[in-house]
């Protein structure tokens, strides 16, 4: 079995992913990334900075261990408006699909599996269909694709 260097779902050695239709031209093996990882950017209260300063490693080192799909944890606030972590980091994520340095993120309250982007994203990776925020509107957390 490998990995499918589009949609990092396993696959048989054959010319052509049977999840997202890509062609395999160096497939990766399997054992050298997950294909699906879950940071909690807000544990230990960070100000927005250290949360900032968090979500880059943690990018990186996904990106470098070849994970695919990365669920932040930024919480919602307080306040109950959105916090400040939430916003931030939201804004560096389309600073980060600007530069190319990501390839998509969603919103939590977008990832649903009866229509749109969330469909879309449960089809390219199979595994999050059993992700704990499928179907909920959560707005405290947001998954990005690698």
């Amino acid at each position: 079995m490998t990995i499918c260097e589009v949609c990092g779902n396993e696959t048989d050695q054959t010319t052509t992913c049977r999840y997202c239709g890509a062609a395999l031209t160096s497939p990766v093996p399997v054992g050298t990334g997950g294909k699906h990882r879950v940071v909690n950017l807000e544990k230990g209260l960070p100000t927005v900075n250290q949360a900032l300063a968090r979500l880059d490693k943690e990018l990186e080192t996904a990106t470098l261990q070849g994970y695919r799909v990365v669920t932040l944890i930024h919480g919602y606030g307080s306040s109950g408006k959105g916090g400040a972590i939430k916003k931030s980091v939201r804004r560096q994520l389309e600073y980060y699909r600007h530069l190319g340095r990501i390839n998509d993120m969603i919103g939590g309250e977008q990832f649903n599996n009866r229509s749109g982007i969330g469909r879309q994203l449960v089809r390219r990776f199979p595994v999050l269909a059993t992700h704990s925020d499928l179907n909920r509107a959560n707005p405290g957390v947001t998954l990005v694709v690698l």
